[in-house]
């Protein structure tokens, strides 16, 4: 189910009405139509794969607790491993099996063997199996690490494994922050449902008028990069980088949104990333659920930036290369992390990835706005550049994009492939940056202007141009869904 399609704008009322009139000073019940409301949310893009959200809620409930009520540490340690090898099981199975045997296939035909008959799966890959899947993992690794105790309520911490709203595409969350408001009565708050309406508006413009618009430009110069000149090629790298983040923040801006009408608050995952001044900065404001993620379960553990500087760079490349194959089971997104290693290197070297930690303030001063501003473009070119190997279907084709954008400059105008205008386009997106920076100090409270008037405007304003770039011949799916 989508969170833009006519299916979930019908069940997510149904949902609410239930939740707060039968679940009304019952946390328990609460939790139960939550959690059936999760399945059928699940269950409705493909119903045989719940069962692997409910095996894999039992296994880690169980292991939970057998890692707690153990005071041997070897004990703990093998209870930690069933956990880390069931998670990572599943993930590398359904996600990477078919990319490792087709690897090593094509080395060994290079090296002048080749293979016949070789069994692969080539079956659809669960929808959200990579959130999950570290989202269950984490309950385990901290209870391991005695930072949380385990819950004896089954219902409610397969809630928090299945809670419709980020379980397709995140927020990833820790057991320590969304379990507890599971397990508590939540109670309605006026407030805090028109917050999540309006964030629910900006997440689904951001989809719709912007993501999903995009998105046929997007991959008609993708698909036809040989025949495009130069200037379209960046167009269309600046295109899907606007695609892409529109995509993801506009999902998780909707699920933080959707958690609120129920009471929970879900981490921000996005802080306004195209205004960083450095790598280590885009990081900190990109896919935030993840890149906490790897440095508390995955950096740190490999000793972070602790001992010698080779063993700290080391450590940078592995987080960056885990968090390539994270998103997909092909080279490109290995090359793709590996390119941002490569970015963030100087940063690290030269002790300034924690420099920018406030809000940029480009209109400080004429100084600031040369420098920051400068800053900020060459921190977005890097990034439209690694977008090429994100978005291509091979590398042979992200090399030759690159070649064809950077090396043979040419120009002519580029057309919509349907013959829209294309100032439209450029139009909205200049306004949607200026609009980002006007609201850059506070992401999760996107339209929560003093003046009433003001207010109105925006929603009157955000609907309109919904419905005007509204097409309902698109493919309407989030990208994350296919990580």
């Amino acid at each position: 189910m989508l969170f833009n399609s006519l299916d979930f704008f019908i069940f997510l009322p149904i949902v609410f009405i239930l939740f707060w009139l039968l679940g009304k000073d019952k946390a328990k019940t609460q939790n139960i139509i939550l959690l059936i409301a999760s399945y059928v949310f699940y269950g409705w893009w493909d119903y045989r794969f719940l069962s692997l959200i409910v095996f894999s809620t039992f296994v880690d409930y169980f292991v939970g607790k057998a890692i707690y009520n153990n005071s041997n540490k070897k004990v703990k340690t093998k209870w930690l491993w069933v956990s880390i090898i069931f998670n990572l099981g599943l993930l590398g199975f359904f996600k990477y099996y078919d990319f490792f045997v087709d690897s090593f296939v094509d080395s060994l035909l290079f090296a002048g063997f080749e293979i016949q008959n070789v069994w692969t799966l080539k079956i659809i890959l669960p929808v959200g199996i990579s959130f999950y899947t570290f989202q269950t993992l984490s309950y385990s690794l901290d209870i391991y690490r005695e930072k949380l105790k385990p819950t004896n309520d089954l219902i409610a911490f397969g809630t928090y494994v299945s809670f419709f709203p980020q379980l397709v595409a995140g927020p990833i969350e820790r057991a320590s922050h969304l379990l507890p408001q599971i397990t508590k009565e939540k109670r309605f708050k006026y407030e805090q449902a028109v917050e999540g309406l309006k964030l629910m508006l900006w997440g689904l413009f951001k989809k719709v008028a912007i993501a999903d618009s995009l998105a046929l430009m997007v991959d008609d110069i993708f698909v036809n990069y040989g025949t495009y000149p130069s200037s379209t090629l960046i167009l269309g790298a600046i295109f899907f980088g606007f695609q892409i983040y529109c995509d993801f923040s506009g999902y998780s801006d909707i699920a933080i949104g959707t958690s609120k009408l129920f009471g929970v608050e879900l981490m921000s995952n996005f802080r306004f990333p195209y205004f960083s001044r450095s790598i280590g900065e885009f990081w900190r404001r990109w896919h935030i659920s993840l890149s906490t993620w790897f440095r508390d379960y995955l950096y740190i553990p490999l000793g972070g930036s602790r001992g010698s500087r080779s063993k700290a760079i080391r450590n940078i490349f592995v987080i960056f290369l885990v968090s390539g194959l994270w998103h997909g089971a092909n080279w490109t997104f290995v090359v793709w992390g590996l390119f941002h290693a490569l970015l963030f290197l100087p940063s690290f070297y030269f002790n300034t990835n924690r420099k920018h930690l406030d809000n940029v303030e480009l209109f400080r001063s004429a100084k600031t706005f040369i420098i920051e501003g400068g800053q900020i473009l060459m921190v977005f070119s890097w990034v439209m550049l690694s977008w090429v190997f994100f978005r291509s279907e091979t590398l042979a084709d992200a090399f030759s994009y690159l070649q064809n954008m950077l090396f043979d400059f040419t120009y002519w105008e580029y057309n919509h492939p349907q013959g829209y205008r294309m100032w439209d386009y450029y139009v909205l997106l200049v306004g949607f940056v200026i609009f980002e920076y006007i609201i850059r100090k506070d992401e999760r409270n996107p339209l929560d202007f003093n003046n009433r008037f003001v207010r109105l405007l925006c929603y009157i304003i955000l609907v309109f141009l919904i419905i005007m770039f509204y097409d309902d011949t698109m493919d309407r799916s989030f990208i994350y869904f296919q990580f």
